[in-house]
């Protein structure tokens, strides 16, 4: 659905009239477009004397082909980029601010001590007002629960208050993230920092991600632009929304789509599959039967690389007006067979090494929700499934993450009475609702082969919604 209010925003009179009465201006947010860098324009660095994750970003600049500036505080930059055959040069002459850049990446793992934190003040004091619009902040930290010394592990863990606080601050549509990157990890970051950096990420902000060390000995992918070449994906709820945007980045990326859907939608089903070439499957997935019977289509398929648990119900109602099967019904949908599909495609085999479990699951399970007691256990159950079985699927070299979207334009929020559509737009950093593509690409990030260090992740695609903040 159109967004009436963003189209206003950025006409002439629209932008003039939001200034002059102090209304939101949403900007229009950059996406990702096949074949595109992964940024376009500079990104600055800045860290302290103790900085560790420096040649692992010199490493990773120099594969997307970026060009860096140093901040001054970070002088060892310099020798380090040349090292590694960057184009790169010194932010700002003195005291004066530099050029315009589209990215600031800071290297807080040197940070042992809240004392320290004025490297924090000082780089982000100076360039703050220099990032570009739709601009990336990226601050790199060590996980506090690692951390040996309790001093160490607080000012690791006040990174978050920090990042989080920026993503309110910077505005024009800029979105800045906390990556905790456990030691011996640094060789598994360069997928998560492309996502980041690229306009894939643009409908998330205000997130903390971690990255240990891969579960898998998966390489990063012989082409960059095709990262799923050759991969076999599953995709529930693929008739429509999210889950035909999932199918069809999906395919973008080179994959072979298994698009599935109950036999209702079996017309727009087959109109997706035979839009990314691929398959489709018709099937109650709350049936009994359903789990093994995926894995017997796994098996008979020569087993799948990726499962996307998207599939999913609302019956609402408040749990005192609310009948049991509704209840009953959304759980089994939404929890409860992804458990067991997830348990018989492990069991018999059906995932191939290096496979990768992404579920859906919702701001609803974060901030909860008046009517939706059902869904919002059903969606947060997803959650703390990930978190605790991805332990369990790691020594097997499988991942699993999760994506919780805020708003996002859809049919279902498009039937939302206009007062609360409106807020559900407005009330995040961004001052809009996402689109199903900005769902699909962070899927696709979790799916990557270069992936392998992400797991137990749930990661907000909600522009920084305020809800459950």
């Amino acid at each position: 659905m159109s967004d009436s209010y963003l189209n206003f925003a950025n006409s002439a009179m629209g932008a003039k009239l939001a200034n002059a009465l102090g209304l939101p201006k949403p900007l229009v947010l950059e996406r990702y477009q096949a074949g595109q860098a992964v940024i376009q324009g500079t990104v600055m660095v800045g860290g302290s004397a103790d900085s560790t994750l420096l040649p692992a970003l010199a490493r990773v600049f120099h594969s997307i082909n970026a060009n860096t500036v140093a901040h001054r505080q970070l002088p060892q930059w310099m020798a380090l980029a040349n090292a590694a055959g960057l184009m790169t040069g010194r932010w700002g002459i003195e005291d004066q601010p530099g050029e315009k850049v589209k990215a600031l990446v800071f290297d807080a793992t040197g940070l042992s001590d809240s004392s320290q934190s004025t490297a924090l003040y000082d780089f982000f004091h100076d360039a703050a007002r220099s990032v570009l619009p739709c601009g990336r902040v990226i601050v790199l930290g060590r996980p506090p629960e690692a951390c040996k010394a309790p001093r160490q592990a607080t000012m690791q863990r006040a990174l978050e208050g920090l990042t989080r606080s920026l993503a309110n601050e910077l505005k024009k549509a800029i979105a800045v993230q906390l990556v905790y990157v456990a030691e011996g990890a640094e060789t598994a970051l360069e997928s998560t920092l492309r996502f980041l950096l690229s306009p894939r990420s643009t409908y998330v902000s205000g997130q903390v991600i971690r990255v240990s060390v891969a579960v898998d000995a998966g390489l990063a992918p012989a082409d960059w632009t095709a990262p799923l070449a050759g991969k076999k994906v599953l995709v529930t709820g693929a008739s429509r929304g999210i889950g035909a945007s999932i199918a069809e980045v999906m395919a973008r990326e080179g994959a072979e789509v298994i698009c599935l859907d109950v036999p209702q939608a079996l017309d727009s089903l087959n109109a997706v599959a035979q839009q990314v070439a691929g398959k489709s499957i018709a099937m109650d997935i709350g049936a009994a039967d359903a789990p093994q019977l995926l894995a017997d289509a796994a098996l008979a398929d020569g087993g799948w690389d990726v499962v996307v648990h998207n599939a999913g119900i609302t019956r609402d109602k408040t749990v005192a007006n609310m009948q049991p099967h509704f209840w009953e019904m959304v759980v089994n949908v939404n929890l409860s067979t992804q458990e067991r599909i997830n348990e018989a495609l492990v069991e018999r085999g059906a995932l191939k090494s290096g496979a990768r479990i992404i579920c859906v699951s919702s701001i609803s399970g974060i901030a909860g929700n008046v009517g939706q007691t059902n869904y919002a256990l059903s969606k947060a159950g997803v959650i703390g499934m990930v978190q605790s079985m991805a332990p369990h699927l790691a020594p097997l070299g499988i991942t699993l993450n999760a994506v919780a979207p805020g708003f996002i334009e859809t049919a279902m929020t498009a039937a939302v009475p206009f007062a609360l559509r409106e807020a559900g737009r407005r009330m995040n950093s961004m001052s809009q609702g996402g689109l199903p593509q900005d769902v699909a690409e962070a899927i696709c990030w979790f799916a990557s082969p270069a992936s392998g260090g992400v797991t137990g992740n749930v990661v907000r695609v909600c522009g920084q919604s305020i809800m459950g903040a």
